[in-house]
């Protein structure tokens, strides 16, 4: 019996979209279940009851009483590379391995959390103007990642092969344009990302490819 996969998504959403693509590097077919953030489904009571913070993405394996929910972009990242080894997403070398995580970190704890939402819809609320604050943080962060980038990075950012670290990548780049901070200002960062985006796994987790794309949806 084939393995039952739902990824609990919203198209634009950074951390469901670095799921989305380890989901298809893995080859692993999966069930996409939209969740409207802009419109408030992530506060419908179902779904808190089963991921207190309301927030995507949420990993479904299994049917029934034996289905196994996660959360937390990293955390599902490395539960997919632990249960599906191969192909690898993480380098052999231990130093490596290490820089990969760092990388992605830059992003996930660096970077992202900083220009969600929540974040800007708390900042609007108190008067403030949200988006020279955020293009503040992505400029910071990603000129740290680009410097670190720039020490490990062939034709990815950590050696020749596919890491956390561009799985991360990506979904930024596509924010950092989307909040106005040029990536053309990030070349390691920019020509990595071209990289990735001519692979098949990357086309296929992309916003625009998504059941719940919304061509018309905000900022």
């Amino acid at each position: 019996m084939p393995l039952s996969v739902r990824l609990h998504s919203y198209f634009r959403s950074s951390s469901a979209w670095r799921v989305r693509i380890a989901l298809q590097l893995k080859g692993l077919a999966h069930e996409i279940v939209p969740v409207h953030l802009a419109g408030g489904e992530q506060h419908k009571a179902s779904f808190a009851a089963q991921n207190p913070m309301r927030q995507v993405p949420m990993l479904e394996i299994g049917d029934g009483a034996d289905t196994f929910r996660l959360t937390q972009s990293i955390a599902i990242l490395e539960y997919l590379e632990e249960r599906f080894p191969d192909p690898p997403l993480l380098p052999k070398d231990l130093a490596l391995r290490a820089r990969a995580r760092e990388l992605a970190e830059l992003v996930n704890s660096g970077i992202q959390p900083l220009q969600n939402l929540d974040l800007r819809a708390t900042l609007t609320k108190a008067g403030v103007a949200a988006d020279p604050i955020i293009q503040g943080y992505i400029r910071k962060g990603m000129e740290a990642l680009e410097r670190r980038a720039e020490e490990t990075a062939g034709r990815f950012l950590v050696s020749d092969g596919v890491t956390f670290a561009d799985i991360l990548l990506v979904p930024q780049l596509y924010a950092s344009n989307r909040f106005g901070v040029a990536v053309s200002a990030f070349p390691t960062l920019e020509r990595v990302g071209r990289e990735c985006e001519a692979l098949t796994a990357f086309q296929a987790a992309h916003p625009n490819a998504q059941p719940d794309y919304d061509p018309n949806a905000g900022r």
